[in-house]
């Protein structure tokens, strides 16, 4: 199921003495965190989306951890890590709260249409869910990642869906894996690219050319 719900950056962070980027950053793992209470996304997703380096990315998350707004637990199958899990750890009686349930809306927070995200929120918001499941799939390359999303992701006439979204039944990895099955299909080794078709065209005609002048001199 797609998380839905907002970026939430509250005022102590906005105002804080941390990069802007860190903080645009937080806002992410709130909206990441909605789901298991905490985010597993790595750093190379972040880098991809905000088109840095895993190393900036890397500063971003320990600025934020140093100024206490979250913390990072590494899950390990005996000494290999497996999983990386960013929970918020920041406090806001009026934002939001974490426990051992991970992150909850205080009461107050809930009268707001926070609660009615699901079917108010808008194709941007919904665009970037679809990415970041992409994304996150294994031992898929960038490359079908983003012919995938690209085909998937395009909205209709009206803006308000998705192509993907206008499928009676979906399910994420089978769509994926009949996308690879089917771009083997597509691509033929032999097959010459339109580049070389067009170079080899014209020097076919260059060499008719080439014959008729021979011919006429004669």
């Amino acid at each position: 199921m797609q998380p839905n719900y907002y970026a939430i950056i509250p005022a102590e962070v906005r105002y804080s003495a941390i990069k802007p980027n860190a903080k645009l950053l937080f806002g992410e793992l709130t909206a990441l965190s909605n789901k298991h209470g905490y985010s597993f996304a790595s750093n190379n997703y972040f880098a991809e989306l905000y088109s840095v380096s895993k190393n900036t990315i890397s500063l971003w998350i320990k600025e934020l951890s140093d100024a206490g707004f979250i913390s990072s637990q590494l899950i390990k199958d005996k000494n290999q890590i497996i999983e990386r899990r960013i929970y918020i750890t920041f406090k806001s009686d009026t934002i939001i709260k974490n426990d051992e349930r991970g992150i909850i809306k205080n009461d107050e927070y809930n009268k707001t249409s926070i609660n009615t995200i699901k079917k108010n929120i808008n194709i941007n918001e919904r665009k970037f869910n679809f990415k970041f499941l992409i994304w996150e799939l294994k031992e898929i390359s960038i490359e079908i990642k983003n012919e995938f999303f690209n085909y998937w992701s395009e909205a209709n006439h009206s803006n308000t869906k998705m192509k993907f979204e206008l499928e009676k039944t979906w399910d994420l990895e089978k769509r994926i894996n009949r996308w690879i099955s089917n771009s083997k299909k597509w691509t033929k080794p032999d097959q010459k690219s339109k580049v070389e078709m067009a170079i080899s065209n014209h020097q076919k005609a260059l060499k008719m050319i080439q014959n008729y002048n021979n011919n006429t001199n004669d």
